[in-house]
């Protein structure tokens, strides 16, 4: 297979996997906060019936991949709910909806909820691309997916137009200046004044608090009793929140792929230039043992300094930038599928040629193959800040500079320099960091994976812990890419589908490797 022809096979292969890896009346009253967290204002299903129809095809704003509608199998619909919890009779929003049927109905336990992170990914998308995956759980669930308020079809939040955000992911990102630095708070200050010139209805909604909320009224709206849930990176994050609010609602809910909600902004973007430096170590290993043109971690600290002064042609008329490449080096290391393109990507961009580098870049930042950006990282972007109330300075950054060198020699300052995501950003975060307390829910299994890159292993542990004691049931996959059910381990999988199926959990601390 050319190399030309391997690229494109590459973006419509690796354009989904960030999000694994990226619109009823209401009143106030139900949705039962138990023991936990003050659900605060909630919306009753009020009689709502879903109008489920074959689903369209996915739309330029949601993430990109096919151009074509999921089969016969699956329908669409739209849940209202309200845009503002705390005013729920005044504006609503709706949130896109998916489904398959169990195959077995006689044996249906309910509904399956899937979030497969970001924040910002498409469940109307990513769960029909991976149903295959859930082919055992379909038996006896629903397969469930949305896109959260903010994403996609779900009012997705747009900032800059498809040519600006070509220009703004492939801008400078590691300055090395005071006129660079500038040049950078102020490319985050458009961002944010056109994120709230084309979205700003929404903006102070986005947040997971209100997702969780979404989630409970979706669940009264499909008729289960207890909320059954599939969460995968943020996903977890999503989960916990909700756990915390509607403990008592709860039923069998999986965490993989596991978010530390104790940690600040600032902790988790070290803890993950951590991860990622550590999946690149593990990459670097294997590849020796089965290549000869492996790079070292010096060619690629090497290569992504000469990209920052002199990029190379990435085909279509684009280059790839130091910015593009960092991001194509990061997203080529969430699954061990794609180390093979780190490799011959790395080494046709040093020989000039940054066409599978960008086109991983490109499956990063949400940009399909023609031309168009998904909601992904604008959705993001807003979910962060909706949620975070930490705002960093440049000079907090630069304080901060040899703490992230030390984690990652790679990826510590592109780390270290998004934190300035939310400076400026025209509304207020909800928290320090997220409450998962989770006193009276039913058990919650959470899944990490010893060589994730995008949420470090720790996490799994942190969040267990958190969940409370009898609620978060730790369980650890020796492997490596981001998350564990579809890495095709039969351990893991085998003992996921014996919780969610049949109840079945496991002991804390079991090890699958």
């Amino acid at each position: 297979m050319s190399r030309s022809v391997r690229a494109g096979a590459l973006l419509s292969a690796v354009v989904l996997l960030i999000a694994t890896v990226t619109s009823c009346d209401s009143s106030l009253g139900a949705g039962n906060g138990g023991d936990g967290g003050d659900p605060g204002p909630s919306a009753s299903a009020g009689g709502q019936k879903l109008d489920w129809k074959p689903c369209p095809a996915p739309s330029s704003n949601q993430d990109s991949g096919a151009g074509r509608p999921p089969g016969r199998d699956w329908e669409c619909a739209t849940l209202r709910a309200p845009l503002d919890y705390a005013h729920p009779g005044a504006d609503t929003i709706g949130i896109a909806m998916i489904r398959a049927k169990a195959t077995d109905q006689a044996h249906r336990i309910g509904s399956l909820i899937f979030n497969f992170g970001g924040p910002g990914g498409s469940g109307i998308t990513t769960l029909p691309a991976f149903a295959d995956d859930y082919r055992t759980l379909r038996t006896r669930y629903d397969l469930v997916s949305f896109d959260p308020r903010g994403v996609g079809r779900s009012s997705g939040v747009t900032c800059l137009s498809d040519r600006e955000l070509d220009a703004y992911y492939a801008s400078d990102s590691t300055p090395t200046t005071k006129d660079e630095e500038k040049s950078l708070v102020e490319r985050g200050e458009q961002y944010a004044s056109a994120c709230k010139k084309n979205s700003g209805k929404v903006l102070p909604h986005v947040g997971t608090t209100n997702a969780a909320r979404d989630m409970d009224l979706m669940r009264q709206v499909l008729g289960d009793a207890r909320l059954h849930y599939f969460g995968v990176s943020y996903g977890t994050e999503l989960g916990g929140v909700y756990a915390h609010l509607f403990p008592k609602n709860v039923g069998r809910a999986l965490l993989d792929g596991v978010v530390d909600p104790a940690s600040d902004p600032v902790q988790s973007a070290l803890a993950q230039a951590g991860g990622f430096q550590l999946a690149l170590g593990n990459y670097m290993t294997a590849c020796v043992k089965t290549a000869d043109n492996c790079p070292t971690e010096q060619q690629i600290g090497g290569l992504l300094d000469r990209l920052q002064k002199s990029p190379v042609p990435g085909g279509s008329g684009r280059d790839l930038t130091q910015s593009l490449a960092t991001s194509g080096i990061a997203q080529s290391l969430y699954s061990k599928d794609f180390w093979d393109y780190l490799t011959e990507g790395v080494e046709d961009a040093e020989n000039g040629d940054g066409k599978i580098l960008l086109a991983l870049g490109d499956s990063m930042n949400g940009r399909g193959q023609d031309g168009r950006y998904s909601s992904l990282q604008a959705s993001l972007n807003a979910v962060t800040c909706a949620d975070f109330a930490q705002r960093y300075t440049a000079a907090e950054i630069e304080g901060k500079l040899p703490e992230f060198r030390k984690a990652s020699s790679v990826f510590g300052e592109f780390m270290a320099w998004s934190l300035l995501q939310c400076t400026g950003w025209p509304v207020k975060g909800e928290w320090q960091t997220p409450d998962v307390s989770a006193k009276g829910s039913a058990p919650v299994l959470v899944v990490g994976n010893t060589g994730d890159p995008a949420t470090p292993y720790e996490g799994a542990h942190k969040m267990a812990q958190e969940l409370g004691p009898g609620v978060g049931v730790e369980m650890t996959y020796r492997g490596e890419g981001h998350g564990a059910y579809d890495s095709g381990n039969a351990c893991v999988k085998n003992t996921v589908d014996a919780y969610l199926l049949e109840g079945t959990v496991p002991d804390s601390h079991k090890i699958c490797s």
